[in-house]
């Protein structure tokens, strides 16, 4: 059995540029080493309804052993949520399910696969989206560049509609060890001067999002959601 894997990750909602560029000081302030490590563009597909478990079964052919597997511990968890991702020309399906309370869509703890499935297009890829019963729920893009400060990754994102967005996450392989990791990414945010980006406005900014997207989708347009 493939070992599962949880990210712990927390939001923090920039939103003007020059909170960017003082979130770019902080980090090399505190870690000079710390630098650029790649940046790209991002398109997110999110889906709702359908039947995962066909769909693991339709996409296996397309993944490797170990993800197919990882992917069943998914399926029969809770809250799952499934999205399509293109980045860099690249197709790759993204599966979470939430472990505790959270939503799997932006809970802090998750147990999750991304995984390009290969010989799939993008395009491809959402048509069988469709076909194992999903409909869309919102279609997402983003310009993401990542920085990581010892075992933890900063993604700086401009997201359509939500304008920075900064997430911290860490990568552990036992639940059981979510709340130090927690500390952990809480410590390096203090130091940066963040505060975390409460889960219930998260959860009405997705919302709204959700009913407003072809507004948003593809464009520098940014709402604002207590």
């Amino acid at each position: 059995m493939a070992d599962a894997k949880y990210e712990v990750e927390v939001k923090s909602l920039l939103g003007e540029a020059s909170a960017a560029e003082a979130l770019r000081a902080g980090l090399k302030k505190i870690d000079p080493s710390c630098t650029l490590l790649t940046s790209y563009t991002q398109l997110n597909h999110y889906f709702e309804g359908g039947d995962p478990e066909r769909l693991a079964k339709m996409l296996a052919p397309h993944l490797p052993p170990e993800t197919v597997e990882r992917m069943w511990q998914i399926v029969r968890g809770e809250k799952i949520s499934v999205r399509t991702r293109e980045m860099n020309g690249i197709a790759k399906i993204v599966m979470k399910a939430s472990v505790g309370n959270d939503s799997s869509e932006n809970g802090v703890v998750r147990m999750e696969i991304e995984e390009p499935t290969k010989g799939l297009t993008f395009d491809d890829l959402n048509t069988r989206m469709l076909t194992a019963g999903y409909r869309y729920q919102a279609k997402w893009s983003r310009a993401r560049e990542e920085y990581r400060i010892h075992d933890i990754s900063i993604c700086l994102d401009k997201n359509a509609g939500y304008g920075y967005l900064a997430e911290f996450e860490k990568v552990i392989d036992d639940p059981m060890h979510a709340d130090k990791a927690r500390k952990e990414i809480d410590k390096l945010m203090r130091a940066l001067g963040l505060v975390e980006l409460p889960q219930d406005r998260l959860e009405r900014m997705f919302s709204y999002y959700n009913k407003h997207w072809p507004e948003y989708y593809g464009t520098d347009k940014v709402f604002s959601v207590e």
